[in-house]
């Protein structure tokens, strides 16, 4: 593959300004690095939020200093490895995690490097001002023709996902993490808040492909809840939160013992009423994870977790292992992503693909940009 001098990016200069589109010099990859030709970004509501708001909401999560190529979920094809890296080359199908740690950390070494104080989003945002050395390392985002990313973030993609549906692959893998973590599994009763949105709709699919035996399905759209209700009317049960309280339900539809885990996938602006519902629904020993981010103090009774043995988490993001794993089970036919309505938008239509995003058909809706 010809590598060109020079590539083209949608950079935003000003917070809450829109993106221009500029010529910039092509990235070169390090000795352990890719270099990736971008096919898609995804793009999700939450987007406009980010650029416009994140600064004044949460001025202790930095971002890439400005001006900056945005881009959180890149997808797309090698164009180029360093010298040391041998197990990907130049051709290979790809989705970039953009999870980035130091990698040398007491935490990095055990494996858990979400957990490293230096962890970003690669074109996104950073979990703390350690995160300025990471953006400095890596500094493009998913918002243009070319990005460098190491090799250990990437995840190789089957001839059967597309590009397009490899860009949710991100916000996809939160909600399968989450899984993981409550060992789901064949026998489980799971309780999904928010089951429709872009994170609940990946709850709802591999929760599936991992056997779960009932997943009770919570949002307030009803017509969307049918849908979700479709993909597996046997193993699928469906409430709308308009009709009642959340637990009452819940433990109906469990002869009274109550869900084995509850993830919430209810975002920054839901109430907290259904996430201390969801708590309320679980059994002795259940697990909770929060994966959508309901934003303030939450009123939690912890004497009533404790007597009942039951564990809250937050959980953020995936690992590349995770994502890989996703991938391999889409490859062998175990999950099927042809559920998402992928939209297309060039490079040039950022602006008005990110101010549109609302009009979507709830978590089936995929936008993505293509450089």
């Amino acid at each position: 593959m010809t590598i060109a001098q020079t590539m083209t990016a949608a950079r935003m200069h000003t917070i809450g300004g829109e993106m221009k589109i500029e010529k910039l010099p092509m990235p070169t990859p390090g000795d352990m690095d890719v270099l990736v030709r971008v096919k898609a970004c995804g793009i999700v509501p939450n987007l406009h939020n980010i650029l416009a708001n994140w600064p004044t909401w949460f001025p202790h999560m930095p971002q890439p200093p400005l001006p900056a190529v945005f881009g959180l979920d890149p997808a797309g094809e090698i164009a180029g490895v360093g010298k040391q890296v041998h197990g990907l080359k130049v051709g290979d199908r790809v989705y970039v995690n953009p999870g980035r740690s130091c990698g040398s950390c007491r935490h990095c070494r055990r494996g858990d490097s979400i957990s490293c104080k230096h962890y970003a989003f690669q074109g996104y945002f950073g979990f703390s001002e350690h995160a300025m050395q990471t953006f400095a390392d890596y500094p493009i985002g998913g918002l243009s023709e070319f990005m460098v990313a190491p090799a250990s973030a990437i995840v190789k993609i089957p001839n059967n996902m597309d590009y397009g549906q490899a860009a949710r692959l991100g916000y996809l893998g939160t909600a399968y993490s989450a899984l993981k973590k409550v060992n789901a599994g064949p026998g489980d009763a799971i309780l999904v808040n928010g089951g429709t949105g872009t994170l609940g709709i990946g709850a709802v699919i591999f929760g599936l492909a991992l056997n779960v035996k009932k997943l009770l399905i919570t949002a307030r759209n009803k017509t969307l809840l049918e849908e979700i209700k479709s993909l597996a009317p046997n193993r699928i049960e469906i409430f709308s939160i308009e009709d009642g309280g959340v637990a009452d339900w819940v433990m109906a539809q469990t002869d009274g013992e109550g869900v084995d885990a509850f993830l919430d996938c209810n975002g920054p602006g839901a109430g907290h009423d259904t996430f201390r519902q969801g708590l309320l629904s679980m059994r002795r020993g259940g697990i909770a994870v929060d994966i959508g981010a309901i934003a303030g103090p939450v009123e939690i009774d912890v004497h009533r977790l404790m007597d009942r043995n039951q564990r809250l988490y937050g959980s953020a993001w995936l690992t590349t292992a995770e994502g890989q794993e996703m991938a391999d089970m889409v490859a062998a036919g175990i999950v099927d992503l042809s559920i998402f309505e992928t939209k297309s938008f060039p490079l040039a239509d950022v602006n008005g693909a990110i101010s549109g995003i609302e009009q979507r058909h709830g978590g089936f809706s995929n936008y993505v940009i293509c450089p």
